[in-house]
């Protein structure tokens, strides 16, 4: 039986560096200052990604993959807006909060302190 490399793991989710790109013009948001995001996969468990996401103040569109997501730092909102049969709802993101998004949810982020978040996604 091949041997496993058991040991634990730790990341301390504020020092890992992440290098920022602007978002795309598709991403824009109309009227609002562009942002800029970065992330790093931390590595997998089972078919899920695991990682830190940083984005910049500013705000941007996205169209959603199946994610749960906690914020470690910053403030933000998130607009599902109402499209593809989600409803509409905003959410208002502080350090502590877990949200749960949907594949397909069409959404605008407008973050006022950057915002650091950990990931699970598919």
């Amino acid at each position: 039986m091949p041997s496993k490399d058991l040991r634990a793991s730790i990341v301390q989710a504020g020092d890992v560096e992440l290098s920022h790109e602007p978002i795309g013009e598709d991403q824009r948001a109309d009227g609002q200052e562009p942002a800029t995001t970065g992330y790093a996969e931390l590595g997998t468990l089972g078919n899920a990604e695991v990682g830190i996401w940083e984005m910049s103040a500013g705000a941007m569109r996205d169209i959603e993959s199946d994610e749960y997501f906690a914020v470690l730092s910053g403030l933000a909102t998130v607009q599902i807006l109402e499209a593809d049969g989600f409803g509409a709802q905003e959410l208002r993101l502080v350090p502590g909060s877990i949200a749960r998004l949907h594949a397909g949810m069409r959404t605008q982020w407008t973050v006022t302190e950057t915002l650091r978040k950990f990931y699970f996604t598919l």
